[in-house]
C-alpha cells in the first residue's frame, strides 16, 4: 500500500508515505488506491482511498489536506485544512501545524517529501518538468525558510518518477530546457527519433535539490511508468489509449 523512505522514516515526529495504487477500493482504470481529487473515478471510491491514507498517517481524514495542482512553481503555507472547492491553486505546500498531513498528487511528475526535524517544519511539492524548470524546489525550501527552517537541517526525499528511458520529449521541449536551463542539458539524453530526446526528470530534479543547499536528498529510484503494478502513470495511459488514468499521493505530517 505505501513505500517509506529511510531517510525520511528514521526523523522523530514525522510520519510520511510514499502511496502506492494498491490497497484501495477504485474499480478499472483506476484500481485500487485511487487519491486523485480531479480524476473521474467514483468521488466516493476516491473519498474512502484517501481515508485509508489519512488513517494511516494517523490523522483525521478532513487532515488530509491536497492543491489545485497547476504546474507552477507556487508554494503555499497551509495552517488548516481547507474545503474541496477551496484548494489553493499551487504546488507545494508546507507547515509547521502537527496533525496535518500534506497530500501531493502525482502520475509520472514527482512528488518531493521535505522534512526539517529540528525545527519542525514539513513541506510536499509537486516537481514536473515545468515546476522544476522553474523553481517549486526552492520555493517550497523558501517556503519552509519563513516558519522556521533552516536548509542544513531539511531532508529531502524524491519518490516514485517517471524514468528517463521513458520519458521522450519533443524540439519545442529541448529549445525550452535549452534556453532557461543551459547548465542543465546533460539532463537531455539522446532520443530514439530525430529531433527527440529521453530527460531525465529525477536527474534533473535531484540537482535542483542540491543547488537550493539543503542538508540530504535522496531519490526511491523508482519509475512510474514501468511498474504498472504499483503505479499510475499519465504517458502509460496515453500509450495504451485509455481514457483516465488513477493518481498516486505522497504525503507527510508532524505527528
Amino acid at each position: 500500500m505505501f513505500l517509506e523512505a529511510p531517510e525520511l522514516a528514521s526523523l522523530p515526529a514525522i510520519r510520511h508515505a510514499f502511496f502506492t495504487r494498491e490497497g484501495g477500493v477504485s474499480r478499472g482504470l483506476y484500481a485500487s488506491l485511487n487519491g486523485g481529487l480531479g480524476s473521474s473515478d467514483a468521488p466516493a471510491d476516491v473519498a474512502e482511498n484517501r481515508a485509508r491514507m489519512a488513517r494511516h498517517l494517523a490523522v483525521g481524514p478532513d487532515r488530509l489536506v491536497s492543491l489545485y495542482q497547476v504546474h507552477s512553481a507556487e508554494a503555499v503555507v497551509v495552517e488548516a485544512p481547507f474545503a474541496l472547492a477551496d484548494r489553493p491553486k499551487a504546488d507545494a505546500m508546507v507547515t509547521r501545524v502537527r496533525g496535518l498531513a500534506l497530500g501531493i498528487a502525482t502520475a509520472d511528475c514527482g512528488p518531493i517529501l521535505f522534512a526539517d526535524p529540528v525545527n519542525g517544519v514539513v513541506g510536499a511539492a509537486h516537481a514536473g518538468w515545468k515546476g522544476a524548470l522553474t523553481g517549486i524546489v526552492e520555493a517550497t525550501v523558501r517556503a519552509m525558510e519563513g516558519l522556521g527552517a533552516r536548509r542544513p537541517d531539511i531532508v529531502a526525499v524524491l519518490g516514485p518518477t517517471i524514468a528517463q528511458a521513458a520519458y521522450e520529449v519533443g524540439p519545442d521541449f529541448i529549445a525550452r530546457f535549452r534556453s532557461e536551463a543551459p547548465g542543465f542539458t546533460r539532463f537531455l539524453g539522446p532520443g530514439a527519433r530525430p529531433d527527440h530526446a529521453q530527460f531525465d526528470l529525477p536527474g534533473f530534479v535531484m540537482a535542483r535539490l542540491r543547488d537550493a543547499g539543503i542538508g540530504k536528498a535522496a531519490d526511491l529510484g523508482l519509475c512510474t511508468y514501468a511498474d504498472p503494478d504499483r503505479f499510475y502513470s499519465f504517458r502509460r495511459t496515453t500509450h495504451r489509449n485509455e481514457t483516465d488514468y488513477g493518481r498516486l499521493i505522497s504525503s507527510i505530517t508532524l505527528s
